[in-house]
Order: C-alpha cells, then structure tokens, then sequence
C-alpha cells in the first residue's frame, strides 16, 4: 500500500448524525450546516494514482487534508473509508456492501471517470454517500481510441509490426483498407457517439446510427442516416462501434444471430464496456468470415489476460485504454477533485449517479408522485419505441402547487433509464436537454376526477403518444390514461397494452390465447373511444410472467387487434436506488 498525505488548515461542514442503531441517513442535504465553534477538518482519501494536477488541487484548497492510498482491499479498504469524509477512486479499487459496512463518516466517492461499475451505488446510497462521476472528462480520449483501432484493424498496424520485429519484410501480407468511402454503424449517440461520427466524416466515411432518442430532425443536422434497429444497419455498413452503456438491452447486441444479417467482412469495435459483443460470436465471426476484423478495447471480466481473440488473425485488442491519454487523466482527475472540494465545503452536488438531493420534509410530500413520474416515463419510452424529440408535462390539482421540478427530473430519469447509463433524479434533465430534447411544462390547480395527476406527452419520428398516472389509496400508482382512452390499470410488473377495435369477443379471445398457453392475467383494464361501441380502443393487461414471441403472433391473428407492446415496469413497491 503506498501512502502520502497533505494537511491545511481551515473550515468544513456537518454532516447530520447516523440515526439511531447506527445507521447512516438516506438522504444528502443541499447546504449542510456548519459547526458554528469549531473548525472541521475534510479529510479526503485518493484510492487509485490521479493526474498531478488533481492532488495539486488537494494541496492548494483550505480546510482539507488528504492521504494517498492505492490498491487497498479487504478489511483494510473497509477501515480506511470510515476515516475519511470523502474518496476520489479510478477503477483499481472496488467498493463493494462490504467495504462500506459499519461506515458512518464517508460522505461522498468521486469516480475520476465515465464508468461507476465498481462502486455499488445501492450500498452507498443506504449510507447516505453520495456517488459522483465525470462524465465529459474522457470523450475526446475515447473518440480517439476509436479511430485508433479501427485504423489498426484496416491498416493490420500490429501484425505488420511484429513481422517486422521476427526479422520479415512481407508487404503483401498485410495488405489493408481505406476507411474513405466505407460506412460506419455507431449505436449510442451521446456525447462520445457524436466525436466518432464527426471524426468518421472527416475521413470521409458515411455514417449510420442508432439511438432511441435520435430523431430524423437530430440525425439530419448531425449529418449521419438513422436507422430503426441495429439489425436494420448491419448488412449495411462495413465497420460498427458501439457507444452506449451496459444494459439487458444492449448486452450480447452482436450475437451468433446477427452473424447471419451482417455485411460479409464487418469490422466491430468496441471501447465501451464489456459484454455488449458475444466473444463466443466474434470468435465463430472471425473463423466462418462473416468478420473481417475485431477490436475491442473492453471485456466482460476485467483484468482479461485469457482469451480465445487475443491470438487471432484479424485482432488487435487493447487493455481498457480508452481514457488512458494524459490529457483525458488530468481533466478527470481535476474535476473530480472539484466535485469532492465543492460538495464537502459547499453541499453542492453535480454528476450524482445515485442520490437526490431532497430534504425530508419535500421528499415525504412527493414521495408517491416521484414513484408515478419515474413509472411513468419508463412507461412511455417503451410505448413510443423510437427517437424522441419533444416532451411534454401536465401537472393536474394538488400536484400543480407543488414543485414540480424535481418530478421532471424523476419522469426523464424514467425516460432515459434504459438508455442512458447512471441516470437519476438530478442528472435526467441535463441528459435529455443534450440529447436535444425539448421540454415543455403546464400547471392546472383545477381537480380533474383525481386529486392530482400527471399526463405526459412524448414526440418524435412523426409519432406522438400520451400517458396519464394518479395516486390512489396509500400511494397506489394507476394508469388514467393512454393515447387518450381513459381506463384505470396497475402501473407495475409486466404490462401487455393491445390496441384494438371495439368489438364484440375481443377480450374473450385475447383471454383465450393467454389461457391456453399458461399467461395468467391478474388484472384487465380497457379505454374506449365515446361511448358507443365499434370505435378504436386499448385494453392493459397485468401479467403474471413473460409473454412468448409466439403468444403475441397469435394475438396479432386476431382481426381486430392492431397493435401489441410488453411493458415491463418496477414491481408493485420497489422504487429505484435514488428514491430509496
């Protein structure tokens, strides 16, 4: 373990004390009060080697001392957290429930980076440590990884060097490829997607992406053709590098499946996390042809030193390098150590990946409503199931008089959460708004048949849908309204939500094909259109258990459906990590 320390005097910040049986308290005040007669100490932990500059930025601020201590585990990591008020921490060091048990001093960890993987944000969240990250520092670094690896694939940059250094000069055995006039496939365009494609462009490249939140207005002014699917793109486009977090939509997104849709001689690269490409697949890829080439710069388990890939033809593989430049270090480090500086002398927090911060007395008040915002965006998003460019929020009776903002935020954090990695309560806004999404508020104190709803209105691709939620009872969540049919359903659990026409036998015959194959139905709401029947209607279904591929072919046989979608929603009570 290696060690050193520097010490400053100066004043700090309280922390509320644990509340009784030891405990720490959940939530993260704003502005914490100051010792009015006493100096306190912030003592800071640097867990991992950070730039220079960053502990310089230690060094020079007043009321802080800080200790460096690297490669710490076990129980010697759990002690040393418990004496210090805040950590900065790369990806050397893993916080796990253990290395924070019995902590009630720690306040607040830094992760100097993108990537909050080793830190278990739920643990720290029940200490009431705030987790932060920084999210900009590194986009250029990886931008340019990228390229750096799709070059060396093209180019067969690493082979050619080591014929060199076994003592052959065989130029014809390395023959390569130009990235001019070739397509580029980049699924996730945040901010890291946008370097690549703008840098793929000054190669002359075509570029195709995907996103769920591109739309065909975004797509255009970024000069790039947006497609539906990932699969859409893949017998289109020569090279594909992917950009987005680590989700049950993205893992294994190139599996032995899409062997079989991909352009003879693709090239996938990867410098985003682990477990989105199959390396069981890149292997048979490679082997069959269907591959002409794979990069990756991240795996599944880490440190990966045994793999199948690594002695391949057509390879070249990188240990996590992506934010490995100096300038990308010094840029984490630095604005990690503003983020720990500022939130302990100050409260302020930024880049928070799991905690909001809400004083008692509001979040007590707008706890239910928080739960019915974040379904609700989850709700919507997959409803929708495309890019989307424009949202819109209506605050109905007691809620209007409320603030609201904080129940934005829990609708884009619901909104965004199965695209965007680390989403929350204080960060949902500032995602979408990059996203280029536009946002629109309305407050009614007028009561409609509920004391207080929430009615959200999402945009994008030529599609526009809608959805209302209310609270019933002791914070029950419901489902008022969908495209406009007023009904009244659960909003937890497994949704199947049928368009339909408003005939005679139609709910009969969808309970006939859930019943004979083993989908049991625990609850059935239907809106319709007036109140005469033959029009358009919805009907939502609670399910207990999934809905086969096959079960929703059947469904779709039936004249008089139009539309099918599953809609997977939190359990009945389970909030996420920032409500809890």
């Amino acid at each position: 373990m290696e060690t050193m320390s520097g010490v400053f005097p100066g004043t700090g910040a309280f922390r509320e004390p644990a509340s009784p049986g030891g405990a720490a308290p959940s939530l993260l005040y704003s502005q914490p009060p100051k010792l009015p007669h006493a100096i306190a100490m912030h003592r800071i932990l640097v867990l991992d080697d950070i730039a220079q500059e960053g502990l310089d930025l230690l060094a020079a601020a007043p009321g802080v001392e800080y200790e460096v201590r690297t490669k710490l585990k076990g129980e010697e990591l759990r002690q040393a957290l418990n004496e210090f008020d805040g950590a900065i921490l790369r990806s050397g060091v893993k916080i796990t429930p253990e290395s924070l048990e019995g902590n009630t001093r720690m306040r607040a960890l830094v992760r100097a980076g993108v990537g909050t993987d080793n830190i278990d944000k739920a643990a720290a969240t029940r200490r009431g440590i705030v987790v932060m990250n920084t999210p900009a520092g590194n986009t250029v670094s990886t931008a340019e990884h990228t390229f750096a690896m799709m070059l060396a694939l093209s180019r067969n940059i690493a082979p050619a060097h080591q014929s060199l250094a076994e003592g052959r000069w065989d130029r014809k055995a390395y023959m390569g490829n130009q990235l001019a006039g070739k397509t580029l496939g980049v699924v996730g365009m945040g901010r890291i997607g946008r370097e690549v494609a703008a840098r793929a462009q000054a190669f002359d490249m075509n570029v195709v992406a995907f996103d769920p939140f591109l739309t065909d207005d975004q797509a255009e002014s970024l000069k790039v053709k947006r497609v539906e699917t990932v699969d859409e793109m893949l017998p289109k486009i020569d090279y594909l590098t992917v950009h987005t977090p680590l989700t049950p939509e993205t893992k294994g997104l190139i599996g032995m499946a899409q062997l079989d849709k991909v352009k003879p001689g693709l090239r996938v690269v990867n410098v985003a996390r682990g477990g989105i490409y199959d390396e069981a697949a890149l292997v048979t890829g490679l082997e069959s042809g269907k591959l002409g080439g794979v990069a990756l710069d991240v795996y599944e388990n880490e440190p990966c030193t045994d793999s199948p890939l690594f002695q391949m033809p057509g390879t070249c593989c990188t240990p996590h390098l992506g934010a490995s430049t100096e300038e990308a270090q010094t840029q984490v480090a630095v604005e990690g150590i503003h983020l720990l500086i500022n939130y302990l002398q100050t409260g302020e927090i930024r880049h928070s990946v799991n905690v909001a911060s809400l004083d008692p007395k509001t979040l007590s008040e707008l706890r239910s409503y928080l739960n019915i915002a974040h379904r609700l965006g989850l709700l919507i998003h997959q409803w929708h199931g495309g890019g989307i460019d424009q949202i819109r929020l209506r605050y109905r009776g007691d809620v209007a008089g409320k603030d609201t903002r904080v129940l934005t935020n829990a609708f884009c954090a619901g909104l965004l959460e199965r695209v965007v990695e680390d989403v929350n309560v204080i960060n949902s806004e500032m995602l979408s708004k990059e996203r280029g999404i536009e946002l629109s508020i309305e407050h009614n104190s007028d009561q409609s048949a509920f004391t207080s709803s929430i009615i959200a209105e999402v945009s994008g691709g030529g599609k526009s849908v809608s959805a209302g939620a209310a609270v019933l009872g002791h914070g029950m969540p419901r489902l008022i309204l969908l495209d406009g049919y007023r009904l009244e359903s659960f909003l937890d659990g497994r949704l199947f939500v049928f368009a339909h026409k408003d005939v005679p036998g139609i709910i009969g015959s969808v309970g006939t094909v859930f019943g004979k194959n083993g989908v049991n139905i625990a609850q059935m709401a239907v809106g319709r259109e007036g109140d005469a029947p033959g029009g358009q209607a919805i009907g939502v279904l609670s399910v207990d258990g999934d809905v086969p591929n096959a079960v929703v072919n059947e469904l779709m046989e039936i004249d008089a459906i139009q539309q099918t979608k599953l809609i997977e929603l939190p359990a009945a009570g389970e909030l996420p990590t920032w409500m809890s």
